[in-house]
């Protein structure tokens, strides 16, 4: 249906209200010049937001779980400010894992350039700092592509956090932050989601122990760690083995999605999240995956030899009575023992 010239400035009217109170770049707010507002536009050209901003394809980050991408409409938007938030101090891992798990996503786009990871000494001496080596090991995150910047106050680091959110030369940017600082208020962050959106690059606000608070942020993500299954091999799962890091997700504010609850599995081998099904589904999926490929998995040997059957038990000590096993006479005498087995003298 047509709309009027008086409908269409009233919408207008409305989309620079809600820009004001959201902090949305006005520019954003524009109707495609190639069509009216009553025509259809495809897809492929743009993606509509809830009707008040319009943003290419390109503009988000799909988190590679199709379920959840569909609920964000298409992942987290890249040129914006987005919240992690971990309510308990115990979940500051959980928080910082599922965070370095974006930034791998992020770099797989734009690989080679740095990521800057701002906080407080507070948060720094409470949660800690990534470790180096398994930042490359799980994440594919060179030690050098990470970058700290350690500031003394709050103030500090949404300074730092602000200035560096414009800067082409970064990746993304995280800012840690530990609690409900009062600082961190609605005009701070609409002035970060404002430098995002400028900058054209992500920056991820880490709450560490917060509770959820208006923001201008456009989506909030609630982070906490989920329970690891264990490893999952062609024989079933085996037993007493840890699995891949888990997340349990839930979707705390979003200007497209209604609130839910994803349970994700990070694979450190693909870069890549999963999601993980319940216990009837993943037995079904291997079963299928067992019936789509019935050969063995590792072939026979190319002699047409059979492997030489065990010589027998293995044990971690040799049997008493062994030769391997010092007799009685091969002990040292007690004025030979080390000094360090006698015991340490007073005074």
């Amino acid at each position: 249906m047509a709309m009027t010239a008086v409908a269409r400035e009233t919408v207008f009217a409305l989309r620079r209200q809600i820009a004001k109170i959201e902090g949305t770049l006005p520019e954003r707010l524009a109707a495609p010049a190639a069509a009216p507002l009553d025509a259809d536009v495809g897809t492929d050209i743009t993606i509509v937001r809830r009707g008040i901003a319009a943003a290419l394809p390109d503009a988000f980050l799909p988190i590679g779980v199709e379920r959840l991408d569909a609920a964000l409409s298409g992942g987290l938007p890249k040129a914006a400010l987005s919240e992690i938030h971990g309510t308990e101090t115990r979940d500051a891992g959980a928080v910082a894992g599922f965070a370095l798990s974006l930034i791998s996503l992020i770099l797989k786009q734009t690989p080679g350039l740095p990521v800057l990871w701002i906080g407080t000494s507070e948060i720094f001496r409470e949660a800690g700092f990534p470790y180096a080596r398994g930042l490359h090991a799980a994440f594919g995150i060179e030690p050098e592509q990470l970058l700290f910047s350690e500031a003394p106050k709050l103030v500090d680091a949404l300074w730092v956090a602000e200035e560096a959110a414009r800067m082409t030369a970064l990746a993304a940017v995280i800012l840690e932050i530990r609690g409900n600082p009062q600082r961190l208020d609605l005009t701070a962050t609409r002035r970060l989601h404002a430098r995002a959106q400028a900058g054209g690059r992500p920056v991820f606000l880490l709450r560490q122990a917060a509770e959820p608070e208006p923001t201008a942020a456009p989506v909030r993500l609630i982070v906490a760690s989920a329970p690891a299954v264990p490893r999952d091999t062609i024989a079933g799962p085996l037993a007493g083995s840890i699995g891949r890091p888990a997340f349990t997700l839930t979707i705390g504010k979003s200007r497209t999605a209604l609130p839910g609850q994803f349970t994700l599995e990070w694979n450190p081998d693909e870069r890549a999240f999963d999601e993980r099904a319940g216990d009837e589904r993943r037995g079904e999926g291997r079963r299928k995956e067992r019936a789509k490929n019935p050969v063995s998995v590792v072939s026979l040997s190319g002699g047409g030899k059979d492997p030489a059957a065990a010589a027998g038990a293995v044990l971690a000590f040799p049997a008493v009575g062994s030769p391997i096993l010092p007799t009685a006479r091969d002990q040292p005498s007690r004025p030979q023992r080390a000094a360090h087995l006698s015991p340490r003298r007073a005074g």
